[in-house]
C-alpha cells in the first residue's frame, strides 16, 4: 500500500538547518525515508565515537606546519577502557609523563593539545585546517611549544601536560560528542596556567568547529583573540568573556 505522508508547513526552513525539522508524519510514525536517515545518523555517530584516531597518519600532516610533535597516552589503555572510564583518560600514563618531563622547562607561551576525545574523526578531519588557519594570526614574539598528540584523552589531560611542560596557555583541540547532525565536531579548550585540579569554570570553550558548523577562520580569530586577552588579564574561564564578535561590528 502507498504510503501517505503528511508534510509539515515547516518543511520549507529546513534548507537552513541541519536540526531534524518539518519531518513529515505517515500515520503515527516518521516517514520511511527519515527513518532511514534517522538510523543512518545513529550509526555514524556511534561509529564517530569508536573509530580510533590514526595518530601516525596525523602526525606526518602536521609536518607542513613546521612544529615539533610529540605523542602521548592517557591512562587509558584502549578505547573501552576510555568509555567506560572516564577518570583513566584525564591523566598521562608512566612513559608519557617521563617523555614530557625530559623536554624541561622552556618557557612556552601557547601549547596545543590535539586529542581524539569522544570523536576521533573530527580531529583527523578538522585539526590540521584549523591550525593552519591559527598559525598565521599568531603573534611572532609568542613561544609556540610542540603539538601534542593526545589519544585516549579527555579535555583535563592537558592540565597535566601544559603543567609538566611549564607553559602559561593549555589550548586543547579535542573531538566533541557525536550528534545526530554531527558526527566530526571539534572543540577548542583554553586553560591559563594549567595544571591538574583545574575544574572546567577555568576554561574557555569555542565549539562546533567544522565546516558546517564554525568555520576554521571564524574559529582561529576567535581563539586568538581569546588567548591574547588570556594573556593579559592573567586568566581564562567565566571570567574572561568573549567579546571578540564586537571588534566585527
Amino acid at each position: 500500500m502507498r504510503e501517505m505522508i503528511r508534510f509539515d508547513p515547516w518543511h520549507g526552513l529546513r534548507r537552513f538547518t541541519p536540526a531534524r525539522i518539518a519531518l513529515g508524519s505517515a500515520g503515527n510514525s516518521l516517514p520511511t525515508a527519515e527513518l532511514l536517515r534517522l538510523g543512518l545518523a545513529h550509526a555514524e555517530a556511534r561509529d564517530a565515537v569508536h573509530q580510533p584516531l590514526d595518530a601516525a597518519l596525523l602526525e606526518e600532516a602536521l609536518k607542513v606546519l613546521s612544529f615539533p610533535v610529540l605523542r602521548v597516552h592517557s591512562r587509558a589503555a584502549d578505547r573501552t577502557t576510555y568509555l567506560l572510564r572516564p577518570d583513566l583518560g584525564q591523566s598521562l600514563d608512566d612513559e608519557s609523563s617521563a617523555l614530557l618531563k625530559e623536554q624541561g622547562n622552556k618557557g612556552f607561551d601557547i601549547l596545543f593539545v590535539l586529542s581524539d576525545g569522544l570523536s576521533p574523526i573530527a580531529v583527523q578531519r578538522h585539526a590540521l585546517p584549523l591550525l593552519q588557519s591559527v598559525k598565521p594570526l599568531l603573534p611572532v614574539e609568542w613561544r609556540i611549544g610542540p603539538l601534542i598528540i593526545a589519544e585516549q584523552s579527555r579535555v583535563a589531560l592537558g592540565d597535566e601536560i601544559g603543567g609538566l611542560l611549564h607553559v602559561q596557555i593549555v589550548v586543547v583541540i579535542i573531538g566533541e560528542r557525536p550528534g545526530l547532525s554531527s558526527p566530526d565536531s571539534l572543540g577548542i579548550y583554553l586553560t591559563f596556567q594549567p595544571k591538574v585540579g583545574r575544574t572546567d569554570a577555568e576554561r574557555n570553550c569555542i565549539s562546533n568547529i567544522r565546516p558546517e558548523g564554525l568555520e576554521y577562520a571564524a574559529a582561529a580569530r576567535k581563539l586568538v583573540w581569546l588567548l591574547g586577552e588570556a594573556r593579559r588579564m592573567h586568566l581564562s574561564g567565566v571570567r574572561l568573556k568573549d567579546s571578540s564578535r564586537l571588534l566585527e561590528l
